[in-house]
């Protein structure tokens, strides 16, 4: 039995310490495929990522992907509001996770916590073109995007996070 339990322990410690660990790779751009990705917004309306990204062109833009069963990414709505204030120039995207079929859940949530921002969701499984090729592994996931589109910062997990913070101090600035 002491066995069986040091196994389930040793288990779960590697799932969550391998589903947390940032990708090798720091991507600096999209591909053709995660743009193609398609997204809903509140009045399920579908658009690509690549339009929602073309409509901030331009801008600097902080994209939170996240679902509002996600403790850790309502927990940290705090620290992203604070952001909010302080940056109020950036633009604040937000791509929902939740569930397929969840769809009330999701504006819930956004009224709820009084998420500010533009809101899309995927409406699809968590594995799809845009999730794949970021490499999404937890939520919430922060990406920030330069003014050309670019990725200047590609995997934080929180909106407190001190590399994410230095580099959208950057951008606010130049």
């Amino acid at each position: 039995m002491k066995k069986l339990l040091f196994i389930i322990v040793f288990i779960s410690y590697f799932t969550v310490s391998q589903a947390q660990r940032a990708p090798e790779i720091n991507k600096m751009e999209f591909s053709e495929e995660a743009l193609a990705q398609t997204i809903q917004d509140f009045d399920a309306t579908v658009f690509t990522i690549g339009e929602v990204f073309k409509k901030h062109q331009g801008k600097v833009i902080l994209l939170d992907i996240w679902a509002s069963w996600c403790p850790d990414c309502i927990t940290g709505l705090p620290e992203l509001k604070q952001l909010q204030k302080q940056y109020p120039q950036v633009v604040y995207l937000f791509f929902s996770l939740d569930r397929i079929g969840n769809e009330t859940a999701w504006k819930n949530a956004i009224t709820k916590f009084d998420i500010q921002g533009e809101h899309y969701w995927f409406n699809s499984e968590w594995k799809n073109d845009f999730n794949n090729y970021i490499e999404l592994n937890w939520i919430p996931r922060y990406l920030l995007i330069d003014k050309d589109g670019k990725i200047a910062h590609y995997y934080a997990i929180k909106a407190n996070d001190p590399v994410l913070l230095e580099s959208l101090k950057t951008l606010v600035v130049e």
